[in-house]
């Protein structure tokens, strides 16, 4: 279309995508000698140690996608339930 906006909105979404894409794809990527791997535990207990560490490595940009998916994927269901609630009364 000649529409600029239209044009915009798809490249934002296009750009979106990859981005997370490529967030996915580096994550993915299991080094089994990295301690910030999530494959199986969080939890690190060195045989020559008593002592447990903690290896989680959650931030916020894991949180900021984590949040962009769930609300993206329960907006049609929020807004679906919003539209029978409106209508039925």
């Amino acid at each position: 279309t000649d529409k600029v906006l239209g044009w915009l909105v798809a490249f934002v979404t296009l750009g979106i995508q990859i981005g997370l894409l490529v967030f996915f794809i580096i994550a993915s990527e299991a080094n089994l000698q990295d301690d910030a791997i999530d494959i199986q535990f969080t939890w690190k207990c060195p045989r020559d140690s008593d002592v447990c560490k903690n290896t989680a490595d959650l931030n916020k940009y894991g949180w900021a996608i984590f949040s962009m998916l769930m609300i993206a994927n329960l907006a049609k269901d929020m807004i679906g339930g919003s539209k029978l609630i409106y209508h039925s009364s």
